[in-house]
């Protein structure tokens, strides 16, 4: 899927908790702009993938458009199902889901050319862990995508949007820990608090069903503590793309703007996205897997 088309991602990403397979539609149509940075970063051939946490499947559906051989790794069920339907549907054959967890993979050393781990390593608890196996299979002169949002943020934070404004997000007020308890209580009692797009939010869905929404937030990343990880596990940044919330580029000037990216705390509450393109940072030869 090479096609970025806006329109069908908004689209299919105000549906995609509808069910396991909408998000893996979502992720289908989605993983065109993972597409489109790895071409413009110049990765343009990759043979063997490797999507470390693969969610739904969409993602390596879409990768097997393009590659030799992709494999999709998820510790609990959620591609069972889901993304081998949508490569029938696709008609892609180079497709394969496993369980497995992220930092303790079953692949030998230098397996894979391309690993993606999208919107993956914040619900990871052992971070530095996940970042060494991902580099522990990679072969030299292979890629990590890394794509993530810094946890104060609000695409970071994993929490719905309310119709009713505030002057800050409430995790920025209240802390993480009570804004999430706040929003189980209303996705359970009060959804309509919460305006259209979060009506499809697992906040709102897993209650509905009579479960209980786990806070699946493992990792607080924050973008000088991604950082140091990153270079813990010997993997270096060929790429770093910090995006900066809207709001401040449509109403700063970009002469200001340019500077949030190197204030820390201001940069983890405005920078809505972090992505990273990484290589093997090999030193004298030595592998440095986990």
């Amino acid at each position: 899927m090479r096609i970025v088309d806006d329109s069908a991602i908004r689209s299919h990403a105000s549906l995609r908790f509808r069910s396991e397979y909408d998000y893996a539609v979502f992720e289908y149509w989605r993983s065109a702009k993972v597409l489109a940075y790895l071409q413009a970063a110049g990765v343009t051939r990759f043979d063997r993938v490797l999507d470390d946490g693969c969610g739904g499947g969409g993602m390596c559906v879409s990768f097997g458009e393009e590659a030799r051989s992709v494999v999709g790794i998820e510790p609990g069920d959620r591609f069972r199902g889901v993304g081998t339907r949508l490569a029938l549907e696709k008609g892609i054959t180079s497709v394969r889901f496993a369980h497995a967890d992220g930092t303790s993979l079953p692949f030998r050393d230098g397996t894979f050319d391309l690993v993606l781990s999208h919107s993956v390593i914040e619900h990871v608890a052992r971070p530095l862990a996940y970042l060494k196996e991902a580099r522990r299979v990679l072969k030299r002169g292979g890629f990590v995508l890394l794509n993530t949002a810094p946890y104060l943020s609000s695409p970071g934070s994993h929490l719905p949007k309310y119709r009713l404004p505030f002057p800050l997000p409430l995790h920025l007020i209240m802390g993480r820990k009570a804004a999430f308890a706040a929003a189980s209580w209303v996705g359970k009692n009060r959804p309509h608090w919460f305006d259209a797009d979060s009506q499809s939010s697992s906040f709102v869905t897993v209650p509905r069903h009579g479960g209980t929404k786990p806070d699946d937030l493992l990792y607080r990343a924050t973008v000088r503590n991604l950082r140091g990880h990153i270079r813990e596990a010997r993997l270096r940044p060929v790429r770093e793309d910090l995006a900066i919330s809207r709001v401040i580029t449509g109403n700063l000037p970009a002469s200001i703007a340019k500077w949030i990216p190197g204030i820390p705390l201001v940069r983890d509450i405005l920078v809505t996205n972090v992505q990273y393109l990484l290589v093997r940072d090999d030193d004298g030869g030595r592998d440095g897997g986990s």
